[in-house]
């Protein structure tokens, strides 16, 4: 241990340096830091396989034919059937994960935006309407261009960016300017721009011109995201696009942004503490602006990587539920930049590998959303999991906390 310049080894003590203590004393926090971290990943692991073992659970009990036969046996070998087809289905095959990498593009940048938020101490529950907003925007720049492709695409795609960076600034000037919770307002956000979409979808700029429901133009063939595995002109099954590739890099950037630039530090400050922040000088309000706005603009990538990669057009519901699957992933990969990728990951592949098991075992897709549901509700309760699994808990791994409702 270190008091007053010495520190105590071998019995006795000897002085130090300060350059020596300091060096100590960093090598302390950086195994602490490592310490919090390994009981943080141990949390996220058990609470997956709470998630599972309680879905076997429901497996079972709804066997309800082998049930009634007695058949215990034959039903524990359809959860190990199911999970079996839940594995296959997300990487046995090409196919398999060329179908998790799609369906995990758009829950990585949404994951992303919502992280980005929570970094900041904000709620960001509008990427479902950020997501509308940078899809059209994409749309638009992806039919009403004829190429070359190498700039037909990448404008598409920052038009994406910017859309939901707009459409994610409005909440924030809201709350910066009138003190207006960022639920409250994001939540209304959704619906304004899914109405917006409907409106947009029926005007004579973006309706196809054979059709008389909602339906958008085509992209046109320059604008569409290259699909990853296009070299295999005979596989028109392997549907994943290079929007994967712009989300890695999403990725990548906010790491970047979190740990080497100014503002993802007192983005970080702001979040832990917002009226210290204040106080050593951060522009609070300008902070808030800016990270829905950074929030806004990642969901805009996913809106513009559905529409210009998965579907080539768009429809009033594209964005699903994508928005609000989002915020599990970013509470389990507890904000960070490889949890949330990772986390992403883990809910495409449940997502591809759930039609494979009710393929395969008639168990329904629905256990997939019971699951996912499951997870999360374990991630948002480390306590439990400590009296289930018999474990200790540091204070670090405890999960993600937020502002008030007065903040």
């Amino acid at each position: 241990f270190i008091c007053n310049g010495y520190w105590f080894v071998h019995g006795r003590f000897a002085t130090c340096e300060r350059g020596e203590l300091m060096k100590i004393v960093a090598t302390l926090r950086r195994l602490a830091d490592r310490i919090a971290r390994t009981s943080s990943l141990r949390i996220t692991l058990l609470a997956i396989l709470s998630a599972m073992v309680v879905g076997a659970f429901i497996i079972i009990l709804s066997d309800i034919d082998k049930l009634k036969n007695g058949d215990i046996l034959g039903a524990v070998h359809t959860v190990g059937s199911a999970y079996w087809a839940l594995v296959v289905g997300s990487f046995g095959s090409l196919r398999a994960i060329s179908a998790t990498i799609n369906s995990a593009t758009p829950l990585i940048l949404c994951g992303v935006s919502v992280a980005v938020a929570f970094k900041a101490g904000l709620f960001n529950i509008g990427a479902t309407g950020q997501m509308l907003a940078g899809g059209m925007a994409a749309l638009w720049v992806g039919f009403s261009m004829d190429g070359p492709v190498i700039i037909q695409v990448p404008l598409a795609v920052l038009a994406g960016a910017v859309g939901g960076a707009a459409y994610g600034a409005i909440p924030g000037v809201l709350k910066a300017r009138t003190g207006a919770h960022e639920v409250i307002t994001t939540i209304m956000l959704n619906n304004m721009a899914g109405f917006l979409v409907l409106w947009l979808l029926k005007t004579n700029m973006f309706q196809r011109t054979d059709r008389t429901d909602p339906i958008s133009k085509l992209v046109a063939a320059p604008g569409r995201l290259p699909r990853l595995f296009g070299f295999m002109d005979n596989r028109p099954d392997l549907v994943a696009h290079a929007g994967f590739i712009v989300a890695i890099l999403a990725v990548i950037v906010y790491w970047w942004f979190l740990n080497r630039s100014t503002s993802g530090f007192e983005f970080r400050a702001f979040g832990m503490n917002a009226d210290a922040a204040q106080y050593a000088g951060m522009h609070t309000k300008r902070l808030t602006v800016m990270a829905m706005m950074f929030a806004g603009a990642f969901a805009g990538l996913a809106g513009a990587a559905e529409v210009l990669g998965t579907y080539g057009y768009a429809s009033q519901n594209f964005a699903g539920n994508i928005g609000f699957d989002a915020i599990a992933i970013a509470l389990l990969g507890r904000s960070t930049p490889l949890g949330t990728l990772l986390a992403a990951l883990l809910f495409g592949a449940l997502q591809a590998g759930g039609r494979q098991m009710q393929v395969d075992t008639d168990v329904p897709i629905d256990l997939i959303v019971v699951l996912r549901a499951l997870i999360v509700m374990f991630i948002a309760a480390p306590l439990l999991i400590k009296s289930i699994w018999r474990i200790k808990v540091s204070p670090t791994s405890l999960g993600q906390t937020f502002k008030g409702w007065g903040s």
